[in-house]
């Protein structure tokens, strides 16, 4: 049915034969990470340049066909899978992987959208300089992808999310015109600022090709300590104290439930995981220091004596260098591959204000518990930012398919009503895609939503980027 769609011919006219993929095993873009759906492509078109992507646009609406834009297809929501139809186009930007420009004097890179996150963080530090951002899928992920869902990962309680560091974007947009918005300024009140519309929106109103994003120098030294807390409020505490004695120097701090560090023991033996059986909670924390690794280790020692004393720690680790450093943090990025390897799970991106972190996972682990007798909770994520990753894994020995399909709803209800209880999010860092798009309607103002459609509208009247993601228009 495909192979002669009228279509494909001027799609292949624009990026060569081998660039639009219609046959063989195109799971690579059909399926999404977490081989929760596979969808059916027209075909994936992978194009070299921002010209090629505005002209496959400008095809795709010419003949109603709607697309949905790729990079490295890591995302967590079904955001970026093509539905089951066979109709819609996989714009895959990954052949779009060139650094266009690095401005040492005004901090800045400028990157085609399908760069993959680690080859930027790599080209920035062989100049000097670091690029903060950082998640567990820096080494397939691409820029845009980042930028379309406004990824978090493990610096933003320094640097903030993806958000804060762009300067600038390119943007082709649903009728195949070009926005040249890569200025890299810092200051521009020129009316509304569009970068903000297309970062975080998933591919719904544009596809971005390009952005400028901000450098940082790289820091003198950088150190990471594991520590081991008596409680979640414990930890709330010892993030207070590393905000007073690190100031702008705290660049991580992440929390590790006992069941959710027992995981990566039972599936990755060859990690050595301090104080997980002592404690129901662990803390990694990262520090930079612009001075000496003296002087930082120093002020790091200060924090953990202070926090044994007041009770908040019990017992830690600080890494002696950069092989330790990276062991300790490799503990907290396996997590989500060992719940992949306990089984399909029930996963929730979710961010709540720190100081009501303790009492919301209080209340909420007793609740599932109580519904669902034997499901395993397992709670990690980016406490110094608010964000948690608040999982369920099915009962030891059930089967985790059947407790996916039978329990996924109810305990997802249980979850985002508790986070609507504590004036919470149901998404913090992972997007909506189209797994939470029902979920958006129910705990998001109508207002928000009415404004977010007539955005929607705006931009893209016919519907052709990403439809069914976010929300139905």
């Amino acid at each position: 049915m495909t192979a002669n769609h009228p279509l494909l011919a001027t799609l292949r006219a624009i990026v060569g034969d081998a660039n639009v993929l219609t046959e063989g095993d195109l799971s690579a873009w059909e399926l999404d990470w977490r081989k929760r759906e596979r969808g059916h492509a027209l075909a994936v078109v992978r194009p070299a340049s921002t010209d090629e992507v505005a002209q496959v646009i400008k095809a795709c609406a010419a003949a109603g066909v709607s697309m949905v834009p790729q990079g490295g297809n890591t995302g967590m929501v079904v955001g970026s899978t093509p539905d089951a139809s066979g109709t819609q186009v996989v714009l895959s930007l990954t052949r779009m992987n060139r650094i266009r420009k690095l401005d040492a004097a005004n901090l800045t890179i400028t990157v085609d959208a399908g760069c993959v996150l680690q080859a930027i963080q790599e080209a920035c530090e062989a100049q000097g300089f670091l690029f903060p951002l950082s998640l567990a899928a820096e080494g397939s992920c691409t820029i845009g992808g980042n930028l379309g869902t406004n990824a978090g990962g493990t610096q933003v309680v320094r640097y903030g999310n993806t958000r804060e560091l762009c300067l600038g974007l390119e943007v082709v947009t649903a009728q195949g015109d070009v926005w040249n918005g890569l200025t890299g300024l810092r200051k521009d009140n020129t009316g509304y600022d569009l970068r903000h519309l297309f970062i975080g929106s998933e591919g719904t109103l544009g596809v971005i090709t390009g952005a400028v994003m901000k450098l940082y120098p790289m820091p003198a030294a950088q150190l990471t300590a594991f520590a081991a807390v008596p409680s979640l409020d414990a930890a709330v505490a010892l993030l207070g104290l590393a905000h007073k004695h690190l100031h702008a120097g705290l660049t991580g701090f992440e929390v590790m439930g006992q069941f959710a560090l027992s995981l990566v023991v039972k599936h990755f033996p060859q990690q050595r995981v301090p104080f997980w059986q002592e404690s129901p909670y662990c803390v990694v924390m990262e520090a930079s220091d612009n001075e000496t690794e003296a002087h930082a280790r120093a002020v790091f020692e200060r924090l953990l004596e202070a926090a044994m004393e007041q009770g908040c720690v019990t017992d830690a680790v600080v890494a002696e260098n950069m092989a330790q450093a990276k062991a300790l943090w490799h503990i907290r990025e396996s997590i989500p591959l060992a719940q992949a390897q306990e089984g399909l799970n029930i996963k929730h991106d979710i961010s709540i204000a720190v100081s009501s972190i303790p009492d919301f996972v209080r209340q909420t682990d007793a609740a599932l518990e109580a519904a669902f007798p034997g499901a395993r909770l397992v709670n990690y994520g980016h406490l110094g930012d608010g964000n948690l990753h608040y999982n369920v894994q099915a009962p030891a020995g059930d089967d985790a398919e059947a407790f996916l399909r039978d329990q996924e709803k109810p305990i997802n209800a249980l979850v985002y009503d508790a986070v609507d209880r504590f004036g919470g999010s149901i998404s913090a860092e992972h997007g909506i895609g189209s797994l939470k798009r029902d979920k958006l309607e129910a705990h998001k103002s109508p207002i928000a939503l009415g404004l977010m459609r007539s955005i929607k509208q705006a931009l893209d009247p016919n519907n052709i980027m990403n439809p069914g993601k976010i929300f139905m228009v």
